[in-house]
């Protein structure tokens, strides 16, 4: 790889990842957003077995690629930031579960649903959908939310772990709390630990994220189906969209007065000291920290403003009838949020409330250069392919879905 280090340094290829990771969170809100969104208005909009059956089959060629972002986004972030995905598997442990076990049922109710004509069986695999995709989305924010309070781990605390393959003390996570509990307070520590991250701003970002996918998900439908399916997508998308903007509005102003922000003051040995942890840093807790890069470059507020002016113009293209300027602006209200959350932590991945100087960025908890620049060349070569693929898809199965289709076509379709 040293072919590599004649275009990029060790910072970039650091700062080339951190928005690539954020380019395959937002592919993955895009494409696998819309299915999901759907999904969660299965019950909501479809008001007989016929309309879902609509619904359903409008998303049916394209959810399990789509669910390709998610793992990609995944993989990358073991891949790049290895202690803080073994430091998230320690403290939100249960969560993570919650996620795969709800990824599990949606794939299992998409296949088995029309397998056998019963409206009880069809129901509970309406109901199986329908929270296999809440409890992402909502789980899904719910964590963003924890990560801008910051999480309770630090290294090493309470113990001296040893290496005794290296013969010396290794820095290990330690997360105070959580479903299996801790050294101090046992297994009732652990559940309140769980509870705790179901704070009142970690579920305002919870819900955020999931208006945002249900917007997006009544945009799709807009563009996919007809009649009273399509009129009531529109009114769903708008109402969501309005409420969505609202919500992601009082939760910058709850970040700036009242949410206690993250600062990096002083690297002791400078951020580039190394790849594992560094505890020899100094970051300071406040309210209104989490702004300092808008307050040095003023441009950045485009991003939260992408995110609210996306909203309202779904919510207006929804009601005059515009469908695909309503999913142009989903997707650029969903690059709004997921960018602005981006901006506002830089360089912090993992801050932590407990020890703030313990706290997980960017410059200190990134791979080695040769991982990072194997993983940028796949990326040039793969990422093209999959972009190539997906449109491909798209193009292939465009066109709207009526009741009489799905009819038709009953022993082919889900």
């Amino acid at each position: 790889m040293d072919f590599l280090k004649l275009y990029f340094t060790y910072d970039q290829l650091r700062c080339i990842w951190w928005v690539l990771i954020g380019v395959l969170m937002l592919g993955w809100a895009i494409t696998d957003g819309f299915d999901v969104g759907v999904a969660m208005l299965l019950k909501i909009i479809g008001k007989d077995d016929a309309e879902r059956r609509v619904m359903i089959n409008s998303v049916a060629p394209h959810w399990d690629g789509n669910q390709v972002w998610l793992i990609t986004a995944g993989g990358a972030i073991f891949a790049a930031w290895p202690i803080v995905y073994a430091t998230a598997f320690s403290g939100l442990y249960l969560a993570l579960i919650l996620v795969l076990m709800a990824l599990f049922f949606r794939p299992l109710a998409f296949e088995y649903r029309s397998k056998i004509e019963s409206p009880i069986w069809r129901s509970v695999m309406d109901w199986c959908l329908s929270f296999g995709s809440l409890i992402p989305a909502l789980v899904i924010g719910v964590a963003f939310g924890n990560l801008l309070q910051g999480v309770a781990f630090d290294f090493n605390s309470n113990q001296n772990y040893s290496s005794l393959a290296l013969g010396r003390n290794i820095a290990m996570p330690f997360y105070h709390g959580g479903i299996f509990g801790n050294q101090a307070g046992g297994v009732f520590s652990g559940f309140l630990g769980l509870i705790s991250l179901l704070n009142p701003y970690a579920l305002l970002a919870g819900l955020i994220s999931v208006l945002m996918l249900a917007a997006h998900g009544g945009a799709f439908l807009q563009l996919k189906t007809t009649d009273e399916i399509r009129k009531r997508s529109e009114k769903v998308t708008a109402y969501c969209s309005i409420i969505a903007a609202l919500l992601f509005i009082i939760a910058g102003v709850l970040l700036f007065y009242y949410v206690k922000g993250y600062q990096v003051v002083t690297w002791h040995n400078g951020a580039n000291a190394a790849s594992m942890p560094s505890l020899s840093k100094e970051v300071v807790m406040g309210p209104g920290l989490w702004f300092s890069h808008y307050h040095a470059a003023p441009i950045l507020y485009v991003f939260p403003l992408l995110g609210v002016v996306g909203f309202l113009g779904a919510a207006i293209a929804s009601k005059k009838h515009r469908h695909v300027l309503s999913f142009i602006s989903t997707s650029i209200a969903m690059f709004g949020v997921i960018f602005t959350a981006g901006v506002t932590m830089f360089p912090f991945i993992m801050p932590s409330y407990i020890t703030p100087n313990h706290s997980l960025t960017m410059w200190d908890a990134t791979s080695s250069y040769n991982t990072l620049a194997v993983m940028t060349l796949v990326a040039l070569v793969m990422t093209p392919i999959v972009l190539v693929y997906t449109i491909c898809c798209y193009y292939v199965m465009r066109g709207r879905l009526t009741k009489d289709y799905v009819q038709e076509h009953s022993n082919k379709l889900y």
